[in-house]
């Protein structure tokens, strides 16, 4: 197993290999996933693996998404300290760290109640006490707690949900996900000014399908991944 200075090493590598050179240049993004223990986020057997250039399996059929999409999906959203966030998809808790560490707030929405407890504590090790995980449908965001500044799905829709947008920020809301079939999607990314919301086609993706009334009636746990 990996010492703490050969794990630092690793992430110094990833950040500098994975993300600088593909074009990620947002600094706090690339400060904080230099410093955050990504490998404190997947199993033992995969744990000297956690700064490969791929996701990996954390049980329920579920990913951690490749470092990579969660920096491009992180600086897309244009994070900044004051903004509340919220994320579908807790999975392992990773880009909820991400968050966490970049944002004021972060609601998060796990189906899995075994994923969300262990992301809780995970986090909770880590000093985050910035988040609130929930457990439930995703696909229908959490109008109580709206509206957000930014949202952030990890999991495949087949088509925008009206929902989560109704629940963006009225001004310089922020939302991206990814759009397809269970096979493949495209990453998009949702800006709202009032009442006008535009759409941009980020690039090509695959994750695994959001589950709820909005995404998908079953699954096919297929990886998460860039193409």
């Amino acid at each position: 197993m990996p010492t703490s200075r050969e794990y630092a090493r690793m992430r110094s590598r990833m950040v500098d290999e994975q993300l600088v050179k593909r074009g990620i240049n947002d600094r706090r993004v690339l400060d904080t996933m230099r410093a955050m223990p990504r490998h404190d986020f997947v199993t033992e057997e995969f744990k000297a693996r956690a700064y490969e250039d791929r996701p990996l399996p954390i049980g329920e059929g579920q990913t951690i998404s490749q470092p990579y999409i969660v920096a491009f999906m992180s600086e897309r959203l244009r994070l900044k300290p004051e903004h509340t966030v919220l994320e579908i998809g807790t999975g392992s808790g990773y880009q909820t760290a991400i968050l966490c560490h970049l944002t004021k707030y972060v609601y998060s929405i796990e189906r899995h109640s075994r994923l969300a407890g262990l992301a809780g504590q995970r986090l909770g090790e880590l000093g985050y006490n910035n988040i609130d995980i929930h457990v439930g449908d995703g696909s229908q965001g959490l109008p109580d707690q709206a509206r957000f500044d930014r949202i952030i799905v990890t999991a495949a829709v087949p088509k925008l949900p009206t929902v989560l947008c109704t629940q963006l920020a009225y001004h310089d809301g922020r939302m991206i996900l990814p759009v397809g079939d269970q096979q493949l999607q495209e990453l998009k990314l949702i800006s709202r000014q009032g009442e006008r919301f535009t759409t941009r086609t980020l690039l090509r993706c695959r994750f695994v399908p959001l589950i709820g009334r909005y995404g998908f009636s079953d699954s096919l746990d297929e990886d998460v991944d860039l193409l």
